[in-house]
């Protein structure tokens, strides 16, 4: 049996006042970062995430997510089978999210911050980011990611996909192409196909 790796123990600090922690890093919980974790090489992973930021890919993962949101408004859309839903997170919800549940975090207000707690994960297990066709919700592409740093890793994935040209963004199903960065465009058709995603 593989050994449990531990956390360096040079990356615990003493008790951390967490509005004071929020105010010094306002700068990077906006765009175009986004966010930023707590204590960094952790068994959990607690980011702190700030809106806006709207998007089209869709992450499924391998283990719980747990989302507290404690300013602003936000949603999750579920993909699941060709059909997708809103789960909407109003200020002062908690969640916890079912491992492989493909999901998209939706923070369309300014200034919003959500908490979210994740295990870390061990080599070999394996992220997944999933972009699907806001016309028939049939999967696009998809790729894959051993994460070793959330704030680092995921730009990475996702650039992988938004810097394709059209040809390789088009539906199997029904060769509609998808509209890779323009999210704008995506949320659109998504609404006006599938009404119950509407925020």
């Amino acid at each position: 049996m593989t050994e449990p790796t531990h956390p360096a123990p040079d990356h615990y600090s003493a008790p951390l006042n967490f509005n004071n922690w929020v105010a010094d890093h306002a700068d990077r919980l906006k765009p175009p970062v986004g966010n930023q974790q707590i204590w960094p090489k952790s068994d959990l992973i607690c980011t702190v995430v700030g809106g806006p930021n709207q998007r089209t890919d869709f992450h499924v993962d391998p283990y719980e997510e747990y989302f507290h949101q404690f300013k602003g408004n936000a949603s999750l859309l579920i993909a699941d089978r060709g059909q997708f839903e809103r789960i909407h997170l109003k200020e002062g919800d908690v969640f916890l999210l079912p491992a492989m549940v493909r999901h998209s975090p939706q923070r369309p207000e300014h200034g919003s911050l959500c908490t979210v707690i994740e295990r870390s994960r061990p080599k070999g297990v394996i992220d997944g980011f999933e972009w699907y066709c806001a016309h028939c919700g049939t999967m696009v592409a998809k790729r894959e990611v051993q994460l070793e740093s959330i704030v680092e890793d995921l730009p990475v994935a996702f650039a992988s996909f938004y810097d394709t040209p059209d040809d390789q963004r088009v539906c199997p199903s029904c060769t509609t192409v998808h509209s890779g960065r323009n999210w704008q465009a995506w949320h659109t058709m998504l609404a006006d196909r599938f009404p119950q995603t509407q925020f």
